[in-house]
C-alpha cells in the first residue's frame, strides 16, 4: 500500500473512532439529563403534595377557629357585623 492510501485508512480509521465516542458520550450525556428531569419532576410533585396537605390542613384549622372566634370581614368592624352599622 501506498504511504497516501495508509494515511487515508488511518484518518478516516480515527475519524470514525472518534464519531463514535463522541455519539456514545452524547447520548449517555441525554440519558443523564433525562433522568435529572425525571428527579426534578417527581421531587416537584412530593413539593405540591406537602403543600396541598399543609393547605388543607390550615383550612381545617381556620373552620375550627371560625367556630370557635368570631370573625369580621374587616369592612365595617364589630358594630357592621352586629347589625349596628
Amino acid at each position: 500500500m501506498s504511504r497516501a492510501a495508509k494515511l487515508t485508512l488511518a484518518s478516516t480509521s480515527i475519524g470514525a473512532i472518534a464519531i463514535v465516542a463522541l455519539v456514545h458520550y452524547q447520548q449517555n450525556s441525554e440519558k443523564a439529563a433525562m433522568h435529572a428531569g425525571v428527579i426534578r419532576d417527581i421531587e416537584q410533585q412530593r413539593v405540591k403534595k406537602e403543600r396541598q396537605a399543609d393547605f388543607e390542613m390550615q383550612r381545617a384549622l381556620e373552620e375550627e377557629y371560625r367556630k370557635v372566634q368570631q370573625v369580621h370581614d374587616g369592612e365595617g368592624g364589630p358594630e357592621k357585623a352586629r347589625g349596628k352599622g
